[in-house]
């Protein structure tokens, strides 16, 4: 889970990212373009080109992890962490009643 808020909804973040790619022939370069919107919507201009980049990368415009990938990949890993606690406390009650059973066979 994010540990900011998203001010922006998605319909807006969709929006101003084609705002920006639909525009960018208009104004001198990219970011001039970001610049502009990013004024418009009333977020930082570099939020917004993050979000062009990723909307390319999602694309395939781009090369990089998409974001639906990089969201099976934190699941994975979530459920690998998991896994991965399980087996120890598994393997620390298997110990402990390995000794218990010693305890009681050894009296």
């Amino acid at each position: 889970m994010s540990k900011t808020t998203n001010k922006f909804s998605p319909e807006v973040r969709e929006r101003a990212v084609r705002l920006v790619l639909d525009n960018e022939g208009q104004h001198g370069s990219r970011w001039q373009a970001v610049m502009s919107i990013a004024a418009k919507i009333g977020c930082v201009p570099q939020t917004l080109n993050d979000w062009v980049k990723k909307a390319e990368v999602d694309s395939g415009k781009r090369p990089g992890v998409s974001s639906e990938m990089a969201e099976r990949m934190k699941a994975l890993e979530r459920e690998n962490r998991e896994l991965r606690q399980a087996n120890e406390i598994l393997r620390k009650a298997s110990a402990y009643f390995a000794m218990a059973e010693l305890d009681r066979r050894s009296k």
